[in-house]
């Protein structure tokens, strides 16, 4: 426990500066968690034969997440690119005698939408206007709701929620996730008003309704990861974050809360 906290204070001596001034300095932070997060994705799947190629998987993932920070008009092109060229290479590789290319294009592709495109929305996100503010109310939704989802069910949890896929999760941390994340986006708006200033017309209930989402979905994308590590017969898709595992053990959660917030903040806020 003490090695978590000592990571997470130095992540967050690190993380806040980036996330207040954004920026260039906010997408090396955020690029370093997704490229390596690809990386990582890369090596959880070789473990069980299958070989996505490593240079366009990160590789992509690295030019559509710096055409929609810096060159949004080009995002798309970018995109379409590099799923071109993750056929091109596993053409080339079935033509040499690897009879699996037609599936290990399959799994370039996935790490390239999901940890690129999907991974990008964490610069849309950071990208709106006062988006520090908007970044940190749909983080802090996910990671109270992570808290409280841990807290709950180690104490209290009895009914398993996804044995396959994460013995240790339980429904009542689930409900403790679900109410966590509402009460902390309630919370987070009340606070934002009452002593930040007022940007937006934000309600303290939508902020509860948007931190109730947070806390409800977000955990599908800690059992998507859970799935590929449990297929891959890994614990961990790395241990370079003393005490907390991989960039993608990391960012798991943050990448459906991204695009959830997102959505919900230009649907039913600007």
């Amino acid at each position: 426990m003490r090695r978590r906290l000592l990571t997470a204070l130095g992540l967050a001596a690190i993380g806040l500066p980036s996330i207040l001034f954004g920026g260039t300095l906010y997408y090396l932070l955020m690029g370093i968690f997704l490229a390596g997060a690809a990386w990582e994705y890369v090596h959880l799947f070789r473990a069980v034969k299958f070989d996505p190629n490593m240079i366009v998987t990160v590789g992509g993932v690295i030019v559509v997440t710096f055409a929609r920070m810096f060159l949004p008009e080009y995002a798309q092109p970018a995109f379409a690119v590099a799923i071109l060229a993750a056929m091109a290479v596993h053409l080339i590789a079935y033509e040499r005698g690897r009879d699996q290319s037609a599936l290990d294009f399959g799994v370039t592709v996935g790490g390239i939408v999901y940890i690129g495109w999907i991974g990008a929305y964490l610069l849309d996100l950071r990208n709106l206007p006062e988006g520090g503010w908007w970044f940190m109310l749909v983080m802090f939704c996910v990671w109270a709701g992570d808290s409280g989802a841990y807290s709950i069910g180690r104490a209290y949890g009895k009914h398993k929620l996804a044995p396959r896929l994460s013995p240790r999760k339980s429904w009542e941390g689930y409900a403790a996730s679900v109410f966590t994340g509402a009460v902390t986006g309630g919370f987070y708006v009340w606070v934002f008003q009452t002593f930040g200033g007022h940007i937006y017309d934000i309600a303290i209930w939508q902020g509860a309704v948007m931190g109730l989402l947070l806390g409800a979905l977000p955990p599908l994308g800690d059992l998507g990861e859970s799935m590929i590590k449990r297929q891959s017969g890994i614990k961990d898709s790395s241990d370079i974050i003393p005490g907390h595992g991989g960039f993608f053990d990391r960012i798991d959660s943050w990448l459906w809360g991204a695009v959830i917030g997102y959505y919900f903040i230009v649907w039913f806020v600007l």
